[in-house]
């Protein structure tokens, strides 16, 4: 006998029923993964957004170029007088103090030229002298001169009465009267003589000897020999490197104002940054920056913004450009800001003109109002 097919299909009525029941008890689980996957498709772009948000807002505030050098001083050596080096005391990239020597011109000529406005010194005060007693000898001259015409004139009144009572010849009366005429003219070239001699002194008989023209010259004269005599020896003006010297040497002939080689005053030391024009609306006087040079580029520097060129270098070259042409095609410009280093008490040696990247801090970054210029006015 075939067995009966009843109990299977309840078999597989209960297992359907069975499988409905464990989806159904299962289902509610889903909603909670699409959930946390919708969040997480929304959280990346939202931080992407507060990242370029929080970059903008912060971008504005450094204003950064590598358009930048380190500048030093650099004084041009020359001497200030014509001769020959007789003593050179430096050497090529050698480091001086201010005050060391650097070389020596032959003082010969210079010390005979001392010798010489000394004795002409000496002379101009032996000449004064002269003049003095010369000027009382014209003052006792015109005394005499003074006293002799007081005489005549005496001796021409005793004549005229005499001759008036007829006792005395006219012969005698005439020669009273040109013994009296004599004597005015003898006591008007004296008086000249003492004029001329009191002009020879100035018009100050006693004043000192060294206090005369004649002599203050000839001091001048012998403070110039000296001045010139010191500039036989040439020293350094200040701390620095000695630079292009390598064919400065000892018997060569030097001329007055001559560049001889250079001094790179390292006392001095400042950056020069280019920055674009576009740049400058927020760089201030006293603004701190950060330096980093190409030669040490794993070690910044403080550094401070001294001030903001007074132009471009555009406007101060050379040759500058005209624009006032119709092919003019508009350029970015830069603008030098001078940047002043921070002391350091262990400055390495840096190396004049090398370059360097700056970033100055503004202190202020990009708004939230720029987004909306419209209302920007309005805050």
């Amino acid at each position: 006998m075939r067995p009966s097919p009843g109990p299977k299909p309840k078999a597989t009525e209960m297992s359907t029923s069975d499988t409905t029941e464990n989806k159904t008890a299962e289902a509610p689980a889903a909603p909670p993964k699409k959930r946390r996957r919708l969040g997480l498709m929304l959280s990346v772009p939202v931080l992407i957004l507060a990242g370029v948000a929080g970059v903008w807002l912060t971008g504005g505030r450094y204003e950064t170029t590598e358009n930048a050098n380190l500048k030093q001083a650099r004084i041009s050596i020359a001497s200030d007088i014509g001769g020959r080096v007789v003593e050179v005391s430096v050497a090529d990239n050698q480091h001086v103090m201010a005050g060391d020597l650097l070389f020596k011109v032959d003082d010969q000529p210079y010390r005979l030229a001392v010798s010489q406005a000394e004795a002409a010194l000496a002379s101009a005060r032996l000449q004064v002298e002269q003049l003095k007693v010369a000027y009382k000898q014209a003052v006792t001259r015109a005394k005499l001169a003074s006293e002799t015409l007081d005489y005549q004139r005496g001796e021409l009144a005793r004549q005229r009465a005499l001759s008036d009572k007829g006792v005395a010849a006219i012969t005698a009366l005439d020669d009273a009267q040109h013994e009296e005429r004599l004597a005015e003219e003898e006591t008007i070239v004296a008086q000249q003589g003492v004029d001329n001699a009191l002009a020879a002194l100035g018009g100050a008989p006693d004043a000192p000897v060294d206090s005369h023209p004649a002599v203050q010259s000839a001091q001048v004269a012998l403070d110039e020999a000296k001045y010139k005599l010191s500039l036989t020896t040439v020293r350094a003006p200040a701390d620095g490197t000695v630079y292009q010297a390598a064919s400065f040497k000892t018997g060569q002939y030097v001329n007055a104002g001559t560049s001889l080689f250079a001094l790179v005053e390292t006392g001095d030391t400042w950056i020069d940054a280019n920055f674009k024009e576009t740049q400058l609306g927020r760089i201030r006087e006293g603004q701190e920056a950060e330096v980093t040079f190409d030669q040490m580029p794993n070690r910044p520097f403080k550094a401070r913004v001294e001030a903001i060129g007074a132009g471009t270098g555009a406007e101060f070259s050379l040759l500058p450009a005209q624009n006032a042409t119709g092919n003019w095609v508009k350029v970015t410009q830069r603008v030098p800001v001078r940047l002043a280093l921070e002391d350091v008490p262990d400055m390495p040696a840096l190396a004049t003109g090398v370059s360097a990247e700056v970033k100055v801090d503004t202190g202020a970054g990009n708004s939230v109002w720029d987004l909306f210029p419209a209302f920007a006015g309005t805050r």
